[in-house]
């Protein structure tokens, strides 16, 4: 696989059938990128579940953190990884450890691993690296261009009101 460019099939592929996310590196502060990632992806519908040693037993966004991917009380579809990219070889240790093996690995914006995630495609699973799932919802649903940004996606879809939300959505729930 090509990690340098994307298609919106492959990526839009992978935000549908996913359901659960295991966020490692997930923060409790409200600033941090990883805070709203998980918000948002929370509102989007998808399971979250909060990765980070400090805070295990103690909730983010009401949901309960766990310190690592082996304490997941059930298998998750994708593991998105909020961490330096010089941590990513131990995640991924840790990923392929795991008794069912996620779908998908996603790397946030400026992680990368090639041979990490050479490793994880011996083994089935989809990766997609340097990139951001929020963003990429937002992008390929047309949301994103609310905020006068332009996603390159045209359409006339009109919004639905989702449990207090507008959202165009890239899979119904």
């Amino acid at each position: 696989m090509n990690h340098d460019s994307y298609s919106d099939a492959y990526v839009r592929s992978i935000l549908t059938k996913v359901k659960s996310i295991a966020v490692v590196g997930a923060s409790a502060n409200e600033v941090r990128p990883s805070y709203f990632v998980m918000k948002y992806m929370l509102d989007k519908g998808f399971d979250v579940i909060p990765i980070n040693p400090g805070r295990a037993g103690k909730t983010i966004l009401g949901q309960m953190t766990h310190a690592r991917l082996a304490d997941l009380p059930e298998p998750v579809d994708m593991v998105d990884i909020f961490r330096a990219s010089a941590a990513v070889p131990g995640v991924t240790d840790e990923i392929l450890a795991m008794k069912t093996l996620p779908k998908v690995v996603w790397m946030q914006l400026t992680v990368r691993d090639d041979e990490s995630a050479a490793r994880l495609e011996e083994k089935g699973i989809e990766v997609v690296m340097n990139r951001c799932p929020k963003i990429e919802y937002g992008r390929l649903s047309g949301e994103i261009g609310w905020t006068g940004v332009n996603s390159g996606t045209i359409s006339s879809r009109r919004p639905e009101l989702r449990q207090g939300f507008q959202s165009f959505g890239i899979r119904r729930s």
